[in-house]
């Protein structure tokens, strides 16, 4: 789980930009949003296949 501890001198904002790289290079977010709604086992395969193929090309 991402963590910051804000500095001495530091302003909110550039902690909360910090959790917010932080929580982006994590994944957490992805996650989540993967685990938003049940997907069937087919079609998991099928994306991933696509994705596969997708990344192959470029």
């Amino acid at each position: 789980m991402p963590r910051v501890v804000v500095k001495e001198n530091e302003d909110l904002d550039s902690a909360l930009r910090r959790f917010k790289r932080q929580v982006n290079n994590s994944g957490v977010l992805a996650k989540c949003r993967a685990k938003e709604f049940y997907v069937k086992p087919g079609v998991a395969r099928r994306l991933k296949s696509e994705a596969a193929r997708k990344k192959r090309r470029k």
